[in-house]
């Protein structure tokens, strides 16, 4: 019986601090909106990142006023992937940090779960804040394989975009 008391002592532990990590690192400051050049160097890097695994993949790039820049579906891509990548990016956007971390805070229970209720959030891996000079100037959502494959993609995106 101790075992179990100390077992939930531990999880409830690790929940309170990767929930207090994520609410307390202060989020980058939004730059100006990134540049249809740039949008186009982070949609080149993401595409091939996708054609370099055979991804079928929705890619979809925003800038900071959340508007839609460039969205690209490749051949064989689910249809619901066209949406869950651009509210991927949508929540990496306007949380200024990866969706990854809603979606660890969520798997994590019990308090995290009220995450659940944020409108138009998806605590799905796969979108992540394009960063220049220490500014969020826009994001990359991709959505098609997995949550970590979506990353992936997403992560060669925004490095090119600088």
């Amino acid at each position: 019986m101790n075992i179990i008391k100390i077992v939930a002592a531990v999880g409830a532990i690790t929940f309170v601090s990767t929930f207090t990590a994520v609410a307390q690192q202060p989020p980058l400051p939004y730059g100006a909106p990134m540049s249809l050049d740039s949008a186009k160097k982070a949609m080149a890097a993401s595409e091939a990142e996708a054609a370099k695994n055979q991804w079928p993949v929705a890619i979809a790039i925003l800038d900071t006023t959340g508007s839609l820049i460039m969205l690209q579906k490749l051949d064989n891509t689910q249809t619901g992937s066209v949406e869950i990548a651009i509210g991927k990016a949508r929540t990496a956007l306007d949380f200024r940090r990866p969706s990854k971390a809603m979606q660890d805070v969520v798997a994590g229970g019990g308090a995290g779960l009220r995450l659940l209720s944020v409108r138009s959030m998806l605590a799905l891996e796969g979108g992540v804040p394009v960063v220049v000079d220490g500014k969020v100037v826009g994001a990359v959502g991709v959505s098609g394989v997995t949550s970590e494959q979506d990353a992936q993609v997403a992560m060669a995106g925004a490095a090119a975009a600088k």
